[in-house]
């Protein structure tokens, strides 16, 4: 019986119970009102017909006799035949049992009319509670139609009604956050799209003056030697800039499955310096290796790939003669990769907006770069449930720490 949760149907159903033993107890009292006036009725039929005895000079032995004789004959209703009373003669011809019918039906009607009409109003304020509750619900929900969630349904009580108004307001709040999902998917794709386009005009610009240039003069191979270096760099500036979106696109909307294993350490930093070693030998740099063998759990690939963007940056901000320190350790809750170097360091100023998207403080207009890796290597580490943190001081130089959970 569920539906008794609900306070209205609860009350209603009171209302009813208490209806009805309001008619039992009223049919009771009608019940013993005829019985007295049928007896008042009867006993004046009686007392009629010994007053007419009596006037007749019967004796009152007699009239006594028959007024308490249960006894019926065949004479006696032959004789009450004759003088016109029968089982079948019109009950309005009775007077006695005539007054007690009307008597009767008109309590019954009274009785009747006064429970007709409680219960009608009874029903009418519930129906009309129901209307209400109904219309407000209904308004409510156009409302949620229209996009607009910040009216909330009634869920003061409990039953099943309020149950599905429940459910309904669950499935409110889902579709606003779909839509704020949505609305924030669609501005992240446009400002994407517009960082993008802003990008790669200056390589598009760059190509295109340069394809101009050796167009213009074919036949002269130094021309050719010296610009096409260049369209090779805008090239690549493109290329990473491409695949670097592509990347930190795919994080963001969560299309990324993380393959984490356990991985010796040594062997994710040495994936992730490969490429750099050479770079680092040719600009007169070095990067250090410092730390026990150990192993900790991540995606190989993907660590690889942030702890790459990291120590480029480095490079990017490292002088000649520079160096970048690579360590580990561990502590009972976290695994943490500390990556300094000696560089000129990050401005305060900017050292708060060094993980935005293509964010390029006013001292690294001398690097090259897009402004994608560290938002990338951060997208990465968070991805995975890590952390990347930045602390700096110039021009003393600069340590990223990439923390990882000990348990997985």
């Amino acid at each position: 019986m569920s539906f008794l949760h609900d306070k209205h149907t609860r009350w209603y159903c009171v209302f009813l119970f208490v209806l009805l033993v309001l008619f039992f107890l009223a049919g009771i009292d009608v019940i013993d009102r005829q019985t007295k006036s049928a007896r008042e009725k009867f006993f004046a039929h009686d007392n009629a017909v010994a007053t007419s005895l009596l006037e007749q000079g019967v004796s009152e032995d007699i009239i006594a006799r028959a007024l308490t004789s249960k006894e019926e004959s065949t004479s006696g209703s032959n004789l009450l035949c004759r003088i016109g009373f029968s089982e079948s003669m019109d009950i309005n011809s009775l007077f006695y049992i005539s007054s007690v019918k009307d008597t009767m039906l008109s309590s019954v009607l009274r009785m009747g009319l006064f429970i007709s009409i409680i219960l009608l109003g009874g029903t009418m304020l519930f129906l009309r509670d129901r209307e209400v509750l109904y219309q407000k619900s209904e308004k409510t929900i156009r409302s949620y139609i229209n996009g607009n969630y910040a009216v909330h349904l009634p869920q003061t009580n409990d039953g099943t009604f309020y149950q599905m108004l429940s459910s309904v307001e669950q499935l409110a709040t889902m579709l606003q956050s779909q839509n704020d999902t949505d609305r924030k998917t669609k501005e992240f794709l446009k400002t994407t799209i517009s960082d993008i386009s802003h990008q790669l005009k200056t390589p598009l610009s760059a190509l295109m003056m340069y394809q101009e240039i050796i167009e213009s003069e074919p036949d002269n191979p130094d021309t050719v030697r010296e610009f096409s270096p260049k369209i090779g760099i805008a090239l690549k500036r493109i290329e990473q800039l491409i695949q670097s979106m592509l990347k930190i696109t795919r994080l963001d909307m969560g299309s990324i499955l993380f393959e984490k294993e356990y991985y010796s350490i040594s062997n994710v930093v040495g994936n992730a310096i490969s490429e750099l070693t050479t770079r680092a030998v040719s600009e007169n740099k070095e990067i250090i290796i410092d730390g026990l063998e150990q192993k900790f759990f991540c995606d190989m690939e993907w660590t690889s790939e942030a702890i790459g963007n990291i120590v480029k940056n480095a490079l990017d901000h490292t002088g000649s003669g520079g160096k970048i320190h690579i360590s580990w350790e561990r502590t009972p809750a976290m695994f943490r990769i500390l990556i300094s170097d000696n560089g000129h360091g990050i401005a305060p100023e900017d050292i708060h907006h060094i993980f935005k998207r293509f964010y390029r403080s006013r001292n690294a207009c001398h690097t090259s770069g897009v402004g994608l890796g560290l938002p990338l290597a951060k997208a990465i580490i968070e991805g995975q449930g890590g952390f990347l943190s930045v602390q700096s001081e110039c021009p003393k130089g600069t340590t990223f720490t990439l923390s990882f959970l000990t348990e997985p």
